[in-house]
């Protein structure tokens, strides 16, 4: 049958196999760790030189310095509007649907917070600025730092743009070469199913599903309010820029299924860039805007941040008041530009804003470590949705969004049904 090889059916497939074998078979889903990590390596391999390659023939045949500035300066905009409507809607709602109330700390389940609270400490934030730029290129490169390769790229696109008509063959051969890695992307796709089913295996077996009960309503209320922020905020936005939200969500339904299954957004990071041009989005503000959306356009995880915060005031009886909820906003506001950049971001981000608030326990946090694995693919899912909203919405504000392309790209889509 032909719905055998879509590849959106098969990893819906496998993602319900490996919640299946992670609940029956929990030890053997912990070991299916190292598939799901596997797969995300391979993701990983090629996401610096697609990232590089992107960005630089953007720029260069965009050829416009002024406009690149453009470019960068809406989608920063951009970014801090958005995510700030963010943060306002998850503390509304928190306030509003009280999930915390009632809830007694001392008979929840609770994990160890250590390394994140030290970690929290750790983090100089002037620091996480500077560090955008690269003391060794290579090393960027081999550490896989988005941020830096992004700076650098900007760079060597507008140091590529300088030498004009001498610079077009070295544009031809980089143009060869992106095609090279995104034929290497689409046969490490293929196995995209794989990757899907050790990763929800390992989290349905390593932390079971009988940890959500006790959080459910927290997890109700992220998962509703980012429902909300998708299609109310972000449908609203879409529609101000004449494009359809739910077409846009079809066109990347297998991106948005691999980070259900892999409860990473970087996974989809190369296969987003690709579809967001065929969508009609030219290059270069794909190169620029996804990339660094991926840091400072977070809205998957600045409204369970937001929502998390408010959630544990509840739970120990911290009655907020209206200008420490507007705190906590300012706060997060600038922490969650770095949760995208350290291994447990959120939970960083998280207890380093109860640091600085110094009102809720910070051993709260203990109490979310149980279901965070479980809302971290609400958070990436959204954060993509996001970024992919963010691209179109700049690239029509430049006049950068070809129409045709954009119409070949849904009668493409509509295709296997036609056939099926």
């Amino acid at each position: 049958m032909r719905i055998t090889k879509n590849l959106t059916f098969q990893v819906l497939v496998a993602i319900v196999l490996g919640v299946i074998v992670g609940q029956v078979w929990p030890k053997f889903g912990q070991d299916m760790k190292v598939v799901g990590e596997t797969f995300i390596n391979l993701i990983k391999m090629v996401i610096a030189p697609i990232i590089f390659l992107t960005i630089v023939i953007g720029i260069s045949s965009m050829g416009d310095m002024k406009k690149v500035g453009r470019v960068g300066g809406k989608a920063l905009l951009y970014f801090e509007v958005v995510t700030t409507f963010a943060l306002f809607i998850g503390i509304i709602v928190a306030n509003l649907v009280k999930p915390g109330a009632g809830l007694d700390p001392e008979k929840l389940k609770k994990g160890d917070i250590a390394k994140y609270v030290d970690s929290a400490k750790d983090m100089d934030w002037v620091q996480f600025f500077t560090h955008i730029v690269p003391s060794n290129v290579f090393e960027a490169f081999a550490k896989g730092d988005i941020l830096q390769i992004l700076f650098f790229s900007v760079l060597f696109g507008l140091g590529l743009t300088m030498l004009g008509d001498t610079g077009k063959p070295v544009i031809s051969f980089f143009d060869k070469l992106s095609k090279i890695f995104f034929n290497i992307l689409g046969m490490v796709m293929k196995l995209a199913p794989i990757g899907a089913f050790g990763g929800m295996a390992y989290t349905i077996g390593k932390f079971g599903i009988a940890t959500l009960k006790p959080l459910s309503m927290l997890m109700v209320s992220v998962y509703g309010t980012m429902f909300l922020f998708v299609f109310v905020v972000l449908n609203i936005i879409a529609k101000l820029y004449g494009f359809s939200l739910w077409k846009y969500l079809s066109f990347i339904k297998e991106e948005l299924l691999l980070v259900l299954g892999t409860s990473s957004s970087e996974s989809a990071l190369p296969g987003m860039m690709n579809k967001m041009e065929r969508f009609g989005c030219s290059k270069p503000v794909v190169g620029l805007v996804i990339p660094t959306g991926y840091s400072f356009n977070l809205d998957g995880t600045t409204i369970y941040l937001s929502m998390a915060t408010i959630f544990l005031a509840q739970v120990f009886h911290v009655d907020l008041s209206i200008a420490q909820q507007l705190t906590i906003i300012a706060i997060l506001m600038l922490t969650s530009k770095g949760a995208a950049a350290v291994t447990g971001g959120g939970f960083i981000v998280l207890a380093s804003t109860l640091t600085a608030m110094q009102v809720i326990p910070i051993e709260g946090l203990a109490l979310l470590l149980g279901v965070d694995r479980f809302m971290s693919e609400a958070r990436a899912i959204v954060n993509l949705i996001g970024n992919g909203v963010a691209t179109i919405v700049v690239a029509k504000s430049e006049k950068e969004f070809d129409e045709s392309k954009h119409q070949e790209a849904l009668v493409e889509m509509a295709q296997p049904k036609l056939s099926a």
